[in-house]
């Protein structure tokens, strides 16, 4: 079994079914969307680029037709109903090879995480098929009439809409993270562990550096440049998630869940989770 592939199980991901931490789940779900284009086209006859290398991600969604699609040494024929796609900065090609050109949905898209671009960790296959056809095709469908709507609503629901389809394609095909990027993966998932694990303790930048051996200046700029956030920030959200958990699955009072997620002050943790959760611990506990 590929040493990086990673499963879902109990709400975990795992590797080789071992949890391997929440480095790559935390830069996945911190992932932001942008829908540049979505539109329905019948390519024509002369349907064709060579070598050329987009900045942004790509989704075929091919109704019927003929066409011929290379990204890098990869080269593919895709049928009606298959899903293809494009990550960004990888060399591409394609061209009509017949009088019946593609018929296709697609769409043009960034997906970052952090200041990277989440393909460049994930390495999922080009092309899907044995998707539900229907499902797919009527995502599709309102992607691209909510990408034609310019209200603020419309932005919103393309970026769901998005989302939805990327999940439908990972749930498709196992989520590996690219062997060229395993040891970064590792290190960012030896300091996501080390803050789970210290949850319970003040915690400071010089000590968060020194897990990776790093200067504190360049270790925050390193992590905001794959987490999105700065580090201290994150250990802030990291304890309002565990105390968020503790309050609805288990019956340990607001100040041992004060004592379990770093605060010594029971009244600064309420005031705390409120501003950030937008309730008290107890109305959490309650209502949520």
């Amino acid at each position: 079994m590929d040493k990086f592939l990673f499963k879902r199980q109990n709400g975990e991901v795992r590797m080789d079914g071992s949890v391997i931490g929440g480095a790559a789940r935390d830069m996945v779900l911190g992932m932001q969307v942008e829908v540049l284009e979505a539109k329905l086209t019948q390519c024509w006859t002369g349907w064709r680029e060579l070598d050329y290398r987009p900045a942004f991600n790509k989704l075929y969604f091919i109704l019927d037709g003929e066409g011929w699609i290379k990204i890098e040494d990869r080269e593919l024929y895709p049928e009606p109903g298959q899903v293809v796609l494009m990550p960004a900065h990888k060399q591409q090609s394609f061209s009509a090879i017949s009088d019946r050109p593609f018929r296709k949905y697609w769409c043009h898209f960034t997906a970052i995480t952090g200041q990277t671009d989440v393909f460049h960790w994930l390495d999922l296959p080009y092309s899907f098929a044995g998707l539900d056809r229907a499902v797919v095709e009527e995502l599709f469908c309102e992607l691209v009439s909510a990408h034609q709507d310019s209200s603020i609503a419309a932005r919103l629901k393309e970026k769901a809409i998005l989302l939805h389809i990327l999940s439908l394609l990972m749930e498709a095909q196992p989520v590996r993270i690219r062997q060229s990027q395993s040891h970064e993966m590792e290190r960012l998932t030896l300091i996501q562990r080390y803050v789970d694990e210290h949850l319970d303790q003040e915690m400071t930048l010089e000590e968060l550096a020194e897990v990776l051996h790093l200067h504190p200046n360049y270790f925050s700029k390193y992590f905001k440049r794959h987490f999105g956030i700065p580090p201290l920030k994150y250990v802030s959200r990291k304890r309002m998630d565990h105390a968020k958990l503790l309050l609805k699955t288990t019956s340990r009072s607001v100040k041992e869940v004060a004592a379990a997620t770093g605060f010594d002050d029971a009244n600064y943790f309420s005031k705390t989770f409120r501003r950030e959760v937008g309730f008290s611990p107890s109305e959490y506990r309650l209502n949520v």
